[in-house]
């Protein structure tokens, strides 16, 4: 097997100078047209065709040029490009010079990665057959580019097999990474509820029909369907993130609107959850003699990572870092992640990589105004990648 991570070691100095780059210069999700652009420039000038895709993506291929003797696999290697609307912190030479934009959760390493990738499996085309999809996603912290990518033909075309996809993760030390067999990330439904009374004084509030003391009722009740109904063993969580009405401690008002989102773990408790949110508001506001108004967002579907896939990540990091900083990842994530649209159509593996580390202050989460990353993992991660496609590509 090639030396992946000895390459990746010898472009230490140009990962480090594109991250920083990117770092320097944030974009929120569909107006990442520099760094879209400078995608583009990076991969031609290696001499990979490229096309824009969902507007502010970019799709790039490596073609493989060995003979194969049965049907060549195509894979995919994706990264997000996104940026967070927050004020940087810290006082590195590299600080965003974009006030209010950050790169907060290591979407500019993700991209310098699959850049890096590229740069060396480009390298060794000659070494496997089928192709390599690059597939660098916009705005995965909103709304996701990653169905308009598939929408627009990302997977098609040639027809991809498998996908892997990476994110560094401040909570385990650079060397080091962890995955995990079957669901990862929750699916999440956002949802907003407006009960409709009737109002008036707070005086006499036997006239109104109050909005307010309804609102009280529906938040608790909404707690229920997850304690009470739900397996127990089954991860889920309906918030309520935000509760507006009234203009006056005096005035009982006519409208109370209440904001939140459902995360679940399991496709039949996403239905369930929705369907019994719907049932009770309606029936405590009915019961009440208010009236609800109710919208739930389809929102990132749950990631299912694919137990060959996870293999081959196990397989590639342990022939890199050694089986003993390969982690198992216990639990799932209550969070959400947009690689779940690609993983949900094609076998797929996401995975964590290593970035904390406590003496160079990259130990602070992510989506903080502090969050940077220990830059060795750059090199690791490329490594980890180029592997991974080039042993998905060879494995028969």
């Amino acid at each position: 097997m090639m030396d992946f991570y000895k390459e990746a070691l010898e472009i230490k100095d140009l990962l480090i100078e594109v991250r920083r780059d990117l770092h320097e210069n944030p974009e929120l999700g569909f107006e990442e047209f520099r760094t879209c652009g400078k995608i583009q420039e990076y991969l031609t000038k290696e001499g990979i065709n490229t096309e824009v895709i969902a507007r502010t993506g970019v799709c790039g291929i490596i073609q493989g040029e060995k003979e194969s003797i049965s049907k060549p696999k195509v894979v995919a290697l994706r990264a997000d490009i996104d940026a967070l609307p927050i004020q940087e912190k810290n006082n590195c030479s590299y600080k965003s010079k974009v006030a209010g934009k950050m790169h907060a959760c290591g979407h500019d390493a993700h991209t310098t990665i699959l850049l890096g990738a590229a740069k060396i499996l480009n390298r060794h085309k000659k070494d496997f057959s089928g192709t390599i999809k690059l597939m660098f996603e916009p705005a995965e912290e909103t709304t996701g580019g990653a169905p308009v990518m598939i929408k627009e033909g990302v997977l098609e075309n040639p027809k991809v097999d498998g996908v892997f996809g990476l994110h560094v993760t401040e909570d385990l030390q650079v060397g080091k990474i962890k995955v995990k067999y079957g669901v990862v990330n929750a699916a999440s439904n956002p949802f907003t509820i407006k009960i409709k009374g009737k109002g008036g004084h707070g005086a006499a509030p036997q006239y109104t029909i109050d909005p307010v003391v309804i609102s009280a009722q529906v938040v608790l009740a909404l707690q229920t369907i997850v304690s009470r109904e739900i397996t127990p063993t089954n991860p889920a969580v309906i918030t309520i993130g935000s509760i507006n009405g009234g203009t006056a401690q005096n005035i009982i008002p006519d409208e109370v609107v209440l904001k939140g989102i459902i995360r679940t773990m399991d496709k039949d408790d996403r239905e369930e959850v929705k369907k019994r949110l719907n049932e009770v508001v309606k029936g405590i506001c009915a019961s009440m003699r208010a009236e609800a108004e109710i919208e739930i967002e389809e929102s990132y579907p749950c990631l299912y990572n694919n137990d060959a896939m996870v293999d081959i990540v196990k397989g590639s990091a342990s022939s890199i870092l050694g089986e003993e900083n390969v982690t198992n990842q216990k639990a799932p994530s209550m969070g959400v992640e947009s690689f779940a649209y690609f993983a949900m159509e094609r076998d797929a593996a996401f995975y964590f990589l290593g970035t904390g580390n406590k003496e160079k202050n990259t130990d602070v989460p992510a989506h903080n105004a502090l969050f940077n990353i220990d830059e060795d993992a750059l090199p690791i991660g490329v490594a980890i990648q180029c592997a991974n496609a080039f042993n998905y590509l060879t494995n028969e």
